[in-house]
């Protein structure tokens, strides 16, 4: 049987090689504190891609100055942005990659002086800065954000967006009752709860035609907080909207102790994949490509996202491919390193 992890997938126009994908990661690298792609990003991303995995998606990349995770974070809420996004795109796509782009907005977990912005005007917890509730205005400002980083990403050249709705960032705020007590049409019920996300998509889709993904926790891991079985209603609805695949992480909304082992998050990832009846991304101490593999061949996910082993080892793909019985395409310069 053929190694599933090394088959393609096509999801509207674009098909990547394989179910290899790096999962975004914040680098922390903008040394300048304007957002703008330097040479460790090209570096750190082209390396990933002559490592041949199949998709990369950048991290978290701030659609405003005050949606940072901290002032060193990639942005796209300036034109300045592109070119060097541009660049980056052009580099991945010549080494066979597909390319993805996280579009983000920290909320409460900014790192920032001055002012930071969430649902409700509640601290993450007792050392970090107490935000500012948004106003409505506020709200559709920061909406018109996300589509305007939509747009800068297609000029930037990516094949696949992916909207950050986990780790408790704005998003997740607006989603997890934990983290929104506001009493208008943005809190109070699933419904309301979603909204922020369903008109960010929305807006969105009004300028991007190509694939579309949604992050997610899939669990708060509080016993007054969100579980699997609220997201199979926030994915059908992500389904309705046209979302062409759920990212399935999971916690961070609120501090909580975790349990962890290799992939732990696995079982979020296949209740929706199965309740939904849409394509699903795995996340979380995936290491071995048996274990990869596994979860492909049993349907619990359509893709692997590799997050922390990938910064272990670029070249995993190729790590995985002997230990499967596969054989990859390398860069020319490289073959003779595979010759036995």
């Amino acid at each position: 049987m053929e190694a599933k992890l090394f088959t393609p997938f096509t999801i509207k126009n674009t098909t990547i090689k394989n179910r290899i994908v790096m999962a975004p990661m914040c680098m922390y690298s903008c040394q300048n504190e304007d957002g703008i792609v330097e040479n460790w990003h090209k570096t750190h991303y082209t390396s990933r891609a002559v490592g041949q995995v199949g998709l990369i998606i950048l991290e978290a990349t701030a659609v405003t100055p005050q949606g940072r995770i901290s002032p060193n974070d990639l942005g796209i809420w300036s034109d300045d942005h592109i070119a060097g996004l541009k660049e980056l795109t052009d580099l991945m796509k010549e080494h066979g990659a597909t390319t993805g782009i996280q579009l983000a907005h920290a909320g409460r977990k900014a790192v920032l002086e001055g002012e930071i912005l969430a649902p409700s005007a509640l601290a993450f917890n007792e050392k970090m800065k107490q935000p500012k509730e948004m106003t409505g205005e506020e709200i559709q400002e920061t909406i018109e954000a996300f589509k305007q980083g939509a747009v800068r990403a297609k000029k930037a050249g990516f094949d696949i967006i992916e909207i950050h709705g986990a780790h408790g960032y704005l998003i997740n705020e607006f989603l997890s009752p934990l983290s929104n007590h506001r009493t208008d049409e943005y809190g109070g019920s699933a419904e309301n709860r979603y909204r922020f996300l369903r008109e960010v998509i929305e807006a969105v889709k009004t300028v991007w035609d190509g694939p579309l993904f949604v992050r997610v926790s899939a669990h708060d891991y509080h016993e007054e907080g969100l579980t699997a079985e609220d997201y199979v209603q926030f994915g059908k609805w992500m389904k309705e909207q046209g979302i062409d695949l759920i990212d399935v992480s999971s916690g961070a909304v609120v501090p909580a102790r975790i349990h962890t082992f290799p992939g732990y998050q696995v079982k979020f990832s296949e209740k929706i994949k199965e309740e939904v009846g849409i394509p699903t991304g795995a996340v979380g101490l995936i290491t071995a490509p048996l274990h990869a593999e596994e979860i492909l061949q049993n349907e619990r996910a359509d893709f692997i996202f590799l997050a922390r082993e990938l910064l272990r080892d670029p070249y995993w793909p190729r790590t995985a491919a002997k230990e499967l019985g596969v054989n990859i395409e390398s860069p020319k310069q490289y073959e003779r390193g595979w010759l036995v």
